[in-house]
C-alpha cells in the first residue's frame, strides 16, 4: 500500500511539474482541477518540487499561483516515456540540421540513454536513423543562430556582415547590412533568416551561415506578416522563383514517350496522368522556361508541348543551343 501510495504521489510530481513547464503562470485552483486534487495537495506537492530544487516561485493576485522560474543551477529532469522517446528521437536527428552541434547531441543522448529504464532504452536502441543528403553542406556556429534567434525573438533590428557566393575575401569590404529578423527557419540542413529589409522596403532571405552578427543590436521594430501569413508557404514559393505564392512562374504541359510509372517517381511535385501504355501527360514548372525544357529533356524520349508558347520556345533555343555544342571542338 506505501509502494502504491508513493508511485501516485511521484507520477503527481511529474504530471505538475509538466505542467509548471507549459506555460507562464498556472492558478492554483487550476491546477488543482487539472491534477484532480485538492489545493492543500498541490501546495505541498509544490513544496516537494522545491526541495528536488526547481524553483517554484508562488504568484501573487486574485487567485493566487505558481510560477516555475529559471534557476541557477539545473536540478534533475524529470520526463515522462514520450517525452524521454521524443528527446533521444531530436538528439538522434540533430546531425542533420546543419547546427553544428553534432558533438554536443551525441554526449546528451549518451547521458539520457544512461538513466533510462531498459524498456525505454530499447526502443531507443533500435531507432537507427542515417543523416544523408547533407554532403559538404556548411554548418552554422550556434553562437551564430543563439544571436538571431535572439533578435528575432527580442524585435530588435539586427547588423551584420554577409559573405556573398563567389566574392573573394579580398575585395574591398562592405557596409554592414540591417534587416529587421522575423523568422529563423531550417530548410534542407540549411538555417535562413527571413527578415524586412527597411532600406528596400521589402522581404529577404539570408543564409545564417554566411552571416556574422554585429553588436549591439539596433532599435526595435514592428513586428510584421510575411506575404500570404505562412512562413513555410512563402519560403517555398521564394525558392521556387515566385513572389507570392507556392507556385512555379513557369509551367508547361507536355506528353511524353514513356509508361507512367517511369514518369511519376520524376516528376517531383507535377502531376501526371496516363494517357496509354507509353504515353503520360505531365504538367510541371520551373523557375524559367529554359529550365523547365531542360528538366524535362531529361526524361530522354519523345517530348509533345501542349501548352504554352514560351515552352516551345524554350525547347527550340535549347535545340540551337545544344546543336552549337555538338559542333564545338
Amino acid at each position: 500500500m506505501p509502494l502504491a501510495s508513493s508511485t501516485t504521489t511521484s507520477s503527481r510530481l511529474l504530471s505538475l511539474l509538466s505542467l509548471l513547464q507549459a506555460r507562464r503562470d498556472w492558478p492554483g485552483g487550476l491546477l488543482a482541477r487539472r491534477l484532480a486534487v485538492s489545493e492543500r495537495t498541490v501546495r505541498r506537492d509544490v513544496d516537494r518540487l522545491r526541495e528536488l530544487g526547481y524553483p517554484v516561485q508562488a504568484v501573487k493576485g486574485p487567485d493566487g499561483g505558481y510560477r516555475l522560474e529559471a534557476g541557477r543551477q539545473m536540478p534533475p529532469l524529470l520526463f515522462d516515456e514520450e517525452q524521454a522517446v521524443a528527446l533521444a528521437v531530436a538528439l538522434r536527428i540533430a546531425v542533420g540540421t546543419g547546427a553544428g552541434i553534432e558533438e554536443a547531441a551525441a554526449r546528451a543522448l549518451a547521458t539520457v540513454r544512461q538513466v533510462l529504464p531498459s524498456r525505454l532504452r530499447q526502443r531507443v536502441d533500435a531507432l537507427e536513423i542515417s543523416a544523408a543528403g547533407r554532403g559538404a553542406d556548411p554548418q552554422v556556429d550556434t553562437s551564430v543562430l543563439l544571436t538571431l534567434s535572439a533578435a528575432v525573438r527580442a524585435g530588435e533590428e539586427l547588423r551584420f556582415d554577409y559573405r556573398s557566393p563567389g566574392r573573394p575575401e579580398d575585395t574591398e569590404p562592405r557596409a554592414p547590412r540591417r534587416v529587421q529578423p522575423h523568422h529563423l527557419v531550417v530548410r534542407a540542413g540549411r538555417w535562413y533568416l527571413v527578415g524586412w529589409d527597411p532600406e528596400r522596403e521589402d522581404w529577404r532571405i539570408y543564409r545564417a551561415d554566411r552571416m556574422t552578427p554585429r553588436v549591439p543590436n539596433g532599435p526595435r521594430f514592428p513586428p510584421r506578416e510575411v506575404p500570404g501569413g505562412d512562413i513555410a508557404v512563402f519560403l517555398s514559393a521564394k525558392f521556387k522563383g515566385s513572389e507570392s505564392t507556392d507556385t512555379w512562374p513557369c509551367r508547361g504541359e507536355v506528353i511524353l514517350g514513356l509508361p507512367t510509372a517511369e514518369v511519376a517517381p520524376f516528376a517531383g511535385d507535377g502531376v501526371v496522368e496516363e494517357l496509354g501504355t507509353a504515353r503520360t501527360r505531365l504538367t510541371t514548372g520551373s523557375w524559367s522556361w529554359a529550365a523547365l525544357a531542360a528538366a524535362l529533356a531529361r526524361f530522354d524520349t519523345e517530348i509533345e508541348v501542349i501548352a504554352p508558347p514560351e515552352l516551345r520556345a524554350a525547347f527550340a533555343d535549347l535545340s540551337r543551343r545544344a546543336g552549337r555544342a555538338a559542333e564545338t571542338g
